[in-house]
């Protein structure tokens, strides 16, 4: 089989996950990125957005340990208050979150309670694309960020995501936003490095759609020499235990190591690079049974290295316009199911960290008893999330974006 005919099988085995690409992203290395600075405008902020795949449980993450209708309905699944990371005398933090526990109580991370939307949905595909679409009447193609790529001149560069494949989040009408794989990049054991230099060759002949094809063949040896990089760079804080990250349910692909992630983020920062919008993710919190340990792990997972990040970039120029969001596609059912587990729910808590941010309890906590068929009923619109951080990051007009959303939540924002 020649090289070209092979190209266009693994093309279509998705190997590399390059039909999506093909579909309307675009593949970089790490290099492309930190060579944009000069593109970028001075003062800018960075948003960089953590997508929990799964459905975290939002009642063992932001726990209301004073209410006792949270210990009624998980016997064994709640935290005492002694074992919780309080925020003040009605909720605390999961015990795992001790990173984050501290960078509230220094006023650097907002907790928005209650955020949903209206007759949520219980499955995670759907979820998935209503939080990245913004619509959650009819998920639209376009994801919100892609849709304020369009607006802001379709540079690539300025969205990108350190995940396999391209969320459809960084998906706009005319461009998208880039992929840098930041994970170790798995192979068949008859794809040899030398293979992929082949494949990544330009062929006489190639369709623009096998031109990018080979352009992501290219990456692939472009991303194992720059996690080699990032390994050799790091390597305090790239522990053994971070393999054992969950893949990220929903889209079809597992990311890199969280940690290995936003240490590629933080460069890209400190190098000043164009990119406005970073995406990474972190999975493995669909937790059916035998939860409390498993979510507090992978909590755990979050916690170290995002406070790791955060810390880095409060010494930095750059990274002081950092904002970070945290979010997962829905919370979990108020009562433990038989298997110390729970059930997909809905309303959760989002994060919202960085130097611009106003730290404290935002939102009204949704009712422990007065449910929707169990399931806790919103209290904010994911919405006027996502119009704040549009207006005060991205410096855009939300309802443009947003399908004339009016609601907003300013009120997090120095």
């Amino acid at each position: 089989m020649d090289l070209l005919t092979r190209r266009k099988f693994l093309l279509a085995s998705g190997v590399t996950g390059a039909a999506a690409l093909v579909a309307g992203g675009t593949a970089y290395g790490l290099h492309d990125l930190l060579a944009s600075g000069d593109d970028r405008p001075h003062g800018s902020r960075t948003l960089v957005l953590v997508t929990l795949y799964g459905g975290n449980d939002g009642l063992n993450t932001v726990i209301p340990y004073a209410d006792e209708a949270y210990a009624k309905a998980r016997p064994t699944l709640a935290y005492p208050a002694d074992q919780v990371l309080k925020l003040d005398d009605e909720f605390g933090l999961n015990p795992g979150l001790a990173g984050l526990h501290k960078l509230y109580g220094a006023k650097k991370m907002a907790v928005v309670r209650g955020v949903g939307y209206p007759k949520p949905d219980h499955s995670h595909f759907r979820s998935m694309d209503i939080w990245q679409s913004a619509d959650p009447v009819r998920p639209q193609t376009t994801g919100w960020i892609g849709r304020w790529l369009d607006t802001a001149g379709g540079d690539p560069r300025l969205a990108v995501s350190f995940e396999p494949v391209l969320p459809p989040l960084l998906a706009g009408a005319t461009s998208a936003g880039a992929t840098v794989p930041g994970g170790t990049v798995k192979l068949p054991k008859s794809v040899t490095p030398e293979l992929v230099k082949g494949l990544g060759a330009a062929a006489t002949g190639d369709t623009p759609a096998l031109a990018r094809a080979a352009g992501c063949f290219r990456d692939l040896s472009r991303v194992q020499n720059l996690m080699a990089e990032v390994a050799e760079a790091a390597p305090d804080e790239m522990s053994d235990d971070s393999t054992e990250d969950g893949g990220a349910t929903a889209t079809g692909a597992a990311a890199g190591p969280l940690q290995q992630q936003l240490e590629l983020v933080a460069r890209c920062v400190e190098a000043g690079a164009v990119t406005r919008v970073y995406s990474v993710s972190l999975g493995g919190f669909d937790l059916h049974a035998d939860e409390k340990n498993a979510q507090k792990g992978q909590l755990e997972r979050l916690d170290k290295p995002l406070a790791a990040f955060m810390d880095r970039m409060s010494k930095s120029e750059q990274g002081k316009d950092v904002v970070v969001a945290v979010y997962s596609e829905f919370g979990r059912r108020v009562t433990a199911n038989a298997s110390d587990g729970t059930d997909h729910g809905t309303a959760s808590s989002v994060f919202l960290l960085g130097n611009n941010i106003k730290g404290g309890l935002y939102g009204e906590a949704p009712s422990l008893t007065d449910l929707d068929n169990g399931d806790l009923k919103y209290t904010t619109d994911f919405r006027d999330v996502y119009a704040g951080l549009l207006r005060n990051v991205l410096g855009a007009e939300p309802d443009r974006l947003l399908n004339n959303w009016k609601g907003h939540l300013d009120e997090v924002w120095e």
